[in-house]
């Protein structure tokens, strides 16, 4: 069974990332949507509510689930006897950095191999802090994010002190 790990802040998911994770969904036989906890990141939304909007965005891929981890995405990787990490790439900007995080990957786990997927050309502009940003404006997010939890967004940032 080929396992491939899809990781990310997922602050909230965005249809780029879902475009992602649903072409890796037809290349693998399961795909863990890990949710990582980056410390150097301010999130929206919990982790809990990462998991479960994330969950609810992915529902509908029966070979998708979510999960996360506080430690190196590599003994994550080893732990669950997954293969590869799928990495989303929206422009050359991404490259370097994801391509850094890939060298060191391999030097940590020589078995897992770091796959890149370009999104599609709708999403290259479309980031998690781009949706949090017309979000806390009141700006329409339609399209941005899956309508199955664009309206937990809203709400979020109608009311910012939750």
């Amino acid at each position: 069974m080929k396992i491939a790990v899809c990781p990310g802040s997922f602050d909230p998911i965005t249809m780029g990332h879902l475009d992602i994770i649903t072409r890796a969904s037809a290349l693998f036989d399961r795909v863990i949507v890990l949710i990582s906890i980056n410390v150097a990141k301010k999130t929206a939304f919990t982790l809990a509510e990462r998991e479960a909007l994330t969950a609810k965005a992915v529902a509908h891929l029966p070979n998708v689930e979510v999960d996360s981890f506080d430690g190196l995405l590599v003994e994550y990787v080893r732990a669950r006897q997954a293969t590869v990490i799928v990495r989303g790439l929206r422009a050359m900007s991404d490259f370097e950095y994801e391509f850094q995080m890939a060298l060191a990957n391999k030097r940590l786990n020589p078995e897992a191999e770091t796959m890149f997927l370009t999104t599609a050309a709708e999403n290259m502009y479309l980031s998690s802090s781009l949706v949090k940003q017309i979000a806390g404006f009141g700006g329409n997010i339609t399209g941005l994010v899956p309508a199955c939890i664009q309206p937990e967004i809203e709400a979020r940032f109608a009311n910012p002190s939750r």
